[in-house]
């Protein structure tokens, strides 16, 4: 058997549950967006103009969970040119052409960003 007292009021801890349930974070990935945008942006390969100048982002959700994504609509022969950069694609002719890791050391700051900024947000609340 387990059983717990208390003593003492849980006014403190209902506030902060009533804060959570009433966090926004929403700001905050809008900036980490056109900042990922633009890191994303700068980190494309230079001979891709096109793919560098096509992305963006989108902040769905709201109360109780928010996704951004980011998206890139350079696309030639139905198949996103981002995708070939970052992990390759067979050439017509039977050769290949080696992708390049480009996205994921562009991103990995403004994750950290964003996890230290939403981590600043709940913890003042």
């Amino acid at each position: 058997m387990i059983g717990f007292t208390s003593s003492g009021s849980f006014d403190r801890t209902l506030k902060f549950l009533t804060a959570m349930s009433n966090l926004d974070i929403s700001g905050v990935l809008h900036a980490a967006g056109q900042q990922g945008a633009a890191a994303l942006a700068s980190a494309t390969p230079a001979e891709t103009g096109l793919a560098a100048a096509s992305w963006d982002y989108e902040v769905s959700g709201g109360k109780g969970g928010a996704t951004i994504t980011w998206t890139n609509t350079d696309v030639e022969n139905g198949f996103p040119v981002a995708i070939m950069l970052q992990y390759g694609y067979g050439t017509g002719t039977g050769g290949y052409v080696a992708g390049r890791d480009y996205i994921n050391p562009a991103m990995r700051p403004i994750f950290d960003q964003i996890a230290e900024k939403v981590w600043r947000v709940v913890t003042s609340a």
